[in-house]
């Protein structure tokens, strides 16, 4: 599976690539949106789900968008936007790599693309929930989902679940406090919870099977 992981290394340095151009290049809207998010209103919710959507192919400060939800919308309604933008961006990312399929049939073998269909049909969703909340490696993630087997039903519950808790913490971040400090503190809470939800998944498989009975 040498040239699959070669695929999804040169997907993941795309995306660092685009990162680093949009920094160098100084874009306002993506390196600070707040001029446009603190107007507040519609315009601020639909620049803000908007900008979390474009985070597939953009390197939006995400973060900050959602704690700018929390702090303009309050935890409720901050939240549910966040996870509409996570989710749409996570939904896109899959779309991108349903149409991509094609082209990775052409680039591996049909031996190795069935190995790879294999991990992804079993860890597939587990990685989508887990990597949600870390950028680059969450885009990376959705589209070589997309390219998979994995139905789209499959992707649309991991990729809620994924996004809801780090969309929570930051709105109460946002609600509280929209400040860095609080906002790094958050981030590392939300790594905490990933983990937890890894180990859990872990515990959960190697429990015997007829101790997962009812």
């Amino acid at each position: 599976m040498k040239r699959y992981w070669l695929i999804v290394s040169g997907t993941l340095l795309l995306f660092l690539l685009l990162f680093l151009l949009v920094e160098a290049l100084r874009v306002p809207i993506l390196t600070d949106p707040s001029s446009l998010l603190n107007r507040g209103g519609v315009v601020a919710a639909l620049v803000g789900v908007g900008l979390l959507v474009a985070d597939v192919l953009l390197p939006v400060p995400s973060s900050l968008v959602m704690v700018a939800h929390g702090a303009l919308f309050g935890v409720w309604l901050g939240t549910l936007l966040s996870l509409l933008g996570s989710v749409g961006a996570a939904l896109f990312g899959f779309a991108l790599g349903r149409r991509g399929s094609v082209w990775l049939d052409k680039l591996i073998s049909p031996s190795e693309r069935a190995r790879a269909d294999g991990l992804l049909t079993r860890w597939g969703a587990l990685a989508i929930v887990l990597t949600r909340p870390i950028p680059l490696l969450a885009e990376t993630v959705m589209l070589m989902a997309g390219a998979s087997p994995m139905s789209w039903r499959q992707a649309l519950l991991a990729a809620a679940a994924g996004s809801l808790p780090p969309a929570l913490l930051y709105a109460l971040t946002g609600a509280i406090a929209a400040s860095f400090e609080n906002g790094a503190l958050m981030f590392g809470f939300i790594l905490l919870v990933t983990g937890a939800f890894w180990w859990l998944s872990r515990f959960l498989e190697r429990r015997p099977a007829n101790a997962r009975k009812p």
